[in-house]
C-alpha cells in the first residue's frame, strides 16, 4: 500500500477519524489547532486507539511531540512548524514527515528536510480557511512532480471527486481532501466513491 494512498482525507475531530476507519479508509490525518501539550496528547492517544488494530494508518499533524510520546508512526507538519520542529528527534522516533509547500521558497525548504512526502496546494480555491496563497492549479502538479522526483506528491485544496482524475494524470500521487468529505450531505456514500476512483485510477 502507498503511502500516503491516493485518497487521503483530513479531519480534525476523533468522531471522523473513527467514521472513516470504519469505512476502510487507509490514511487520515487528523488536523486539531490551538490545542495545548495536554490536551494534543490526549487527542493523539485516543486517535491511535481508535485505529489501532484496523488498516488505518494515523497522520498527526502539528503535534509532533504528542505524536512520538504516544507513539504514533506518522507526522505532517506546515512551513511554520516545520521552522519550529526538531526534524533530528522526529526521525530518531523513525516517525514518517510529510510537509506543506505553496510556493517554489517553501518546497525549496521542504526538500532540504527530506520528506516522505511533499503537499502542494492550494490547487483551487478554498473555503475551509484564507489562505495566503494563490490556487496553483492543475499545470502546477506537473511542473512540481518533475521537481520532486519519487517523492510522493500529494495535491491539496478544494478539489473535489470529479476532479480526482486530471489532478492524478497531472501527476499527484495522492489527493488530500477535506470539504469534498466533511461538507458532503452523505460523507460516507462519498467516501465510498473516493476508494472505488482510486481503486480504478491506481
Amino acid at each position: 500500500m502507498p503511502y500516503p494512498d491516493r485518497f487521503y482525507p483530513v479531519v480534525d475531530t476523533l468522531d471522523w477519524v473513527r467514521r472513516l476507519t470504519k469505512l476502510g479508509v487507509g490514511t487520515v490525518q487528523l488536523r486539531a489547532k490551538d490545542l495545548n501539550d495536554g490536551a494534543a496528547l490526549q487527542l493523539v492517544s485516543d486517535a491511535l486507539e481508535i485505529v489501532n488494530g484496523t488498516p488505518t494508518r494515523l497522520v498527526v499533524n502539528d503535534y509532533w511531540r504528542a505524536a512520538i510520546v504516544a507513539g504514533a508512526k506518522h507526522v505532517h507538519l506546515g512551513q511554520e512548524d516545520l521552522a519550529e520542529a526538531d526534524v533530528h528527534e522526529i526521525r530518531k522516533a523513525r516517525l514518517t514527515l510529510g510537509l506543506s509547500t505553496h510556493d517554489d521558497g517553501e518546497l525549496e525548504t521542504a526538500l532540504a528536510a527530506e520528506p516522505d512526502y511533499v503537499a502542494l496546494g492550494p490547487i483551487f480555491p478554498t473555503t475551509l480557511k484564507s489562505m495566503r496563497f494563490a490556487p496553483q492549479g492543475i499545470a502546477k502538479i506537473a511542473e512540481w512532480k518533475k521537481r520532486v522526483g519519487d517523492i510522493p506528491l500529494v495535491a491539496i485544496g478544494g478539489i473535489k471527486l470529479e476532479q480526482a482524475q486530471e489532478i492524478y494524470a497531472a501527476g499527484a500521487d495522492s489527493i488530500a481532501v477535506v470539504s469534498d468529505v466533511t461538507q458532503n450531505p452523505d460523507p460516507d456514500a462519498r467516501v465510498k466513491a473516493w476508494l472505488e476512483q482510486v481503486t480504478e485510477t491506481a
